[in-house]
């Protein structure tokens, strides 16, 4: 007789948020270090020389922190008082956190406005898509209306676009078997977000490419 180890079961309420806040305490916490980081060398008065780099750090540090929370309003929880958001205001969420990458964004979003899981599924669809091209390419977002709503759609097109295991797996909304959690938790909340709404996330990947698809109902 053959042991087999049991499936690991998908998170509870309880476990998605603890996986999410600790998602977002990683993401934090670089920019948060190097903002306190430059206030050491600001009150250092042996590193008076330094502080136009400290300022700098500062400032760009700022940005960054800045950019990662309006994103993570809108991404995992949509805690505003909006309740549609533009495609342009959207573009900005996403432009601003991954600038400075190595991939180029093509942000070809139509115009008009999203509902909050709408607004979820596109911004976290577009991250994705974005960071399947650790080595730079194209990362095009599209959106246009279906009779039964809307399709989202995002394209990564570079030289080693690919999925991570991890994503692999939260994408089709399967359980973390073997990885990182916090490379699994944002596809799964993808996932769950279409679901949840009714609608439904296809993925297709093949050598230099890889393709997200989200049909998310009015």
């Amino acid at each position: 007789m053959t042991d087999t180890a049991p499936t690991p079961a998908l998170p509870d309420g309880q476990a998605l948020a603890t996986l999410i806040a600790g998602k977002l305490c990683h993401d934090f916490i670089s920019p948060a270090g190097a903002i306190s980081s430059g206030l050491d060398l600001l009150k250092d008065p042996t590193a008076q020389d330094m502080r136009d780099d400290a300022m700098g750090l500062i400032e760009a540090s700022s940005k960054k922190m800045i950019a990662l929370v309006n994103f993570a309003r809108v991404a995992f929880g949509a805690a505003t008082s909006a309740e549609r958001f533009s495609g342009a205001e959207l573009g900005v969420l996403v432009t601003g956190l991954t600038e400075g990458g190595r991939a180029t964004l093509d942000w070809a979003v139509t115009e008009g406005t999203y509902s909050k899981p709408q607004a979820r599924a596109l911004v976290n669809l577009a991250y994705l898509t974005m960071a399947a091209l650790p080595s730079g390419g194209t990362a095009t977002v599209r959106t246009h209306i279906a009779s039964d709503g809307i399709v989202i759609e995002g394209r990564a097109e570079g030289p080693r676009a690919r999925l991570k295991g991890e994503a692999v797996a939260g994408l089709a909304g399967q359980p973390l078997t073997e990885g990182l959690p916090g490379q699994w938790i944002q596809p799964y909340w993808l996932w769950l977000t279409a679901r949840d709404a009714g609608g439904a996330l296809d993925v297709q990947t093949e050598e230099g490419r890889v393709s997200l698809t989200a049909r998310m109902p009015n």
